[in-house]
């Protein structure tokens, strides 16, 4: 499954410094081949424990873990719905992705120069918002004028988007984000409205970029931004860019150590990575043998028929059963061996709903 986040933010926010401090980090922390894409696509490892648990028990000839790429968006000022900057060409890459990291300057510093002249989180939010915002209605606005004419032509199908896309227009109109909508849409329109492909349903993150004197108490800045979220119900992390940075040319063992003088357990790049992982509602399962231990991206709530399917369409096609021993069995009990060996394996249908940690064996007719 493959997973793109975009990350978004004013100039001289710290947007360079910290997917810079992602690829790095990934390039070196682990032992496969990392690769950039393009110089604003990063492919970075989901960090995940259970997986390097299992390889070190199992020990195979070769250990996948899952990957997310990183987009680094460039381009976005103020007037970028209208082309400036690079705004048409890194609005259309946003369209791309799944998810939006939105990095927030939280920081003063006299040698980096903030765009509006001082520092103001909530300023800076609102304007990446209002473009994003003023994207979405030019674009829905080119939907709505082919819909109509077919709506008017008796098409019941499009007369139902037609009338979706005019109360979703409308909550843009009032500069508000197109998800706010979804609480009070059936089943049936949360699956039509995506079909507008419109930016601001996508889920956001606020990554508040801070000095490192702010890093574990945060701000007068990150009070603002965190407050905000929490009435947004979304997802924050705090993180120092500059600290991040070091922190990507360390080797495993050494930044360990640094966190740990800083006081911390996870640099804030996993934080970062693991928040974007669940905000898109996503688990891992694994599979595991002598060969290769691989972790695997699902969404919560997939079938084991589908999540076999991930692995490749003929599995999915021939599907018999699953085979499952939960993560928690498998460090209870030490080896897969001895979990099966004490009744902890599961024969499971196509319809079982995978759960997260999940290590499964599909059994299928080639």
């Amino acid at each position: 499954m493959s997973l793109k986040c975009g990350i978004v933010g004013l100039p001289n926010v710290g947007k360079s410094t910290i997917f810079n401090a992602l690829t790095k980090a990934n390039a070196q922390s682990a032992n496969y081949p990392f690769c950039t894409i393009d110089p604003n696509i990063g492919v970075v490892e989901v960090p995940d424990k259970r997986l390097w648990k299992l390889a070190e028990v199992i020990r195979p000839k070769s250990v996948v873990p899952t990957y997310m790429e990183f987009v680094d968006i460039a381009g976005l000022v103020e007037g970028a719905h209208k082309g400036e900057g690079l705004g048409n060409k890194f609005l259309s890459h946003i369209r791309e992705t799944h998810a939006i990291a939105h990095i927030v300057r939280c920081f003063d510093d006299p040698n980096i120069i903030h765009v509006k002249g001082k520092v103001d989180p909530l300023s800076d939010i609102r304007i990446i918002h209002l473009e994003l915002i003023l994207a979405d209605l030019e674009s829905l606005d080119k939907q709505l004028q082919k819909l109509e004419k077919k709506a008017k032509g008796n098409d019941k199908e499009a007369k139902k988007r037609f009338e979706l896309g005019k109360r979703i227009f409308q909550l843009l109109e009032q500069e508000k984000k197109a998800r706010e909508i979804l609480p009070e849409l059936l089943p049936e329109e949360i699956k039509l409205s995506k079909e507008f492909y419109l930016i601001t349903f996508k889920p956001e993150i606020y990554v508040l970029n801070v000095d490192e004197n702010s890093l574990i108490e945060g701000n007068e800045w990150t009070k603002q931004v965190i407050e905000k979220a929490k009435k947004e119900q979304t997802e924050y992390i705090i993180l120092c860019g500059k600290i991040e940075e070091e922190l990507s040319v360390l080797s495993k063992e050494e930044q360990k150590e640094y966190l740990q003088s800083l006081g911390v357990e996870q640099s804030g790049l996993e934080k970062m990575i693991l928040a974007s992982y669940r905000m898109l509602d996503l688990i891992t399962f694994f599979t595991a043998g002598e060969q290769e231990v691989r972790a695997w991206t699902i969404k919560k709530g997939t079938n084991a028929k589908d999540a076999a399917g991930e692995i490749h369409t003929d599995i999915s096609k021939g599907f018999i059963k699953a085979e499952v021993i939960s993560y928690e069995d498998f460090e209870r009990y030490g080896s897969l061996q001895k979990a099966r060996e004490s009744g902890k394996m599961r024969l499971e249908g196509k319809d079982y709903i995978v759960q997260d940690g999940d290590i499964c064996y599909f059994r299928f007719n080639a």
